[in-house]
């Protein structure tokens, strides 16, 4: 789906999911730091209209947003200024939709006034990083509603392209052709470590990933990509645990992180020339 162009010089881009549970079940996890955090980026959340919403993406890359509408449990908007660097402010609408047989569609739009082209890739380029995560929310309404979640996210920058960045992670992961259905046993040491089953396989405009719920050290999910985005060239870990033991799993944070940096290790600084 490309970008919506109206006459009024609103340009959009809008993505949706099923997912079950009700209206206030939905909001938890959509619209709240804790539940968001269960399945897309530690997130903080004043929940409130002129509230702020903070996503941590790591790496020090955080989107901030105000928040300009809050109707729960089914609409808020929140809206970022610093999002597109040098461009205009983008709102992204959250809306949620009851639908029979205990289920909601949940609903994302991108928006923003221009009246050039200039920044149609990144708002389309959300569009296509939305399904992966709201794979992730559909599996934590399903199997653990309600549940204690941890999780982190990790991001590493490459010096390869995307293609090869996936490549060198997945390879790492043991998956070096990933399937979907394929077991899997990592082990890093330090915590970092899990066995699982890849459930889904990314391969968008910006890179590739795959999706692997885990049932060792705790239930939760992994997910790792090689993308580009917005220039940069990255590689992604990111983890969501879920149950009592959620916290102890994501401990393992730091051994993640070491094990990440060095398949992927900064170029060796150059002196400045005389």
């Amino acid at each position: 789906m490309s970008v919506k162009k109206e006459p009024s010089g609103r340009r959009s881009v809008q993505v949706e999911v099923e997912v079950p549970g009700s209206p206030d079940q939905v909001w938890q996890a959509i619209a709240t730091g804790p539940g968001i955090s269960a399945w897309f980026v530690p997130t903080k959340l004043d929940e409130h209209a002129g509230g702020s919403l903070a996503c941590d993406f790591g790496g020090g890359m955080i989107s901030s947003a105000k928040i300009t509408e809050w109707h729960p449990p089914h609409r808020f908007v929140a809206e970022d200024s610093t999002w597109l660097q040098g461009g205009p402010p983008v709102a992204t609408e959250w809306v949620v939709e009851a639908k029979s047989g205990g289920t909601c569609v949940v609903r994302v739009v991108h928006s923003l006034f221009a009246s050039t082209d200039d920044w149609d890739n990144q708002i389309e380029g959300t569009e296509h990083g939305w399904p992966g995560y709201f794979r992730v929310l559909r599996h934590y309404l399903k199997h653990h509603p309600g549940q204690v979640a941890a999780s982190f996210t990790l991001m590493a920058p490459s010096t390869e392209g995307a293609a090869e960045t996936w490549h060198t992670i997945a390879r790492a992961l043991g998956i070096p052709n990933p399937r979907v259905g394929q077991h899997v046993r990592f082990d890093a040491g330090g915590g970092a470590a899990f066995a699982g089953i890849v459930q889904a396989i990314d391969n968008v405009p910006q890179g590739q990933g795959a999706m692997i719920v885990v049932d060792e050290p705790v239930p939760g999910i992994v997910l790792a990509s090689g993308m580009e985005c917005m220039g940069m060239r990255m590689a992604t870990v990111q983890a969501y645990y879920y149950g009592p033991r959620a916290a102890t799993a994501a401990a393992s944070v730091e051994s993640w992180n070491r094990w990440l940096l060095g398949l992927f290790p900064a170029p060796p600084a150059t002196s400045p020339t005389q």
